[in-house]
């Protein structure tokens, strides 16, 4: 299984999908996170292997 971290919550979900897929599968926008394996970003179209653990790090905008 793949991990997501996204603050304090964290989700499983199945390997072999792009980190757009799964970001949509637990609910978030890919717009508003930043996804990042093993202190790298990555892009949205990355497929993701069993192990793999994502943090999202929420995109901060202002003026």
């Amino acid at each position: 299984m793949v991990k997501l971290i996204y603050r304090d919550k964290e989700w499983e979900v199945r390997p072999g999908i792009t980190v757009k897929k799964a970001v949509e599968e637990v609910g978030l926008l890919i717009e508003a996170v930043i996804p990042v394996k093993d202190g790298k970003l990555i892009t949205e179209d990355t497929v993701l292997k069993d192990g793999d653990v994502v943090k999202l790090i929420a995109v901060i905008s202002g003026g």
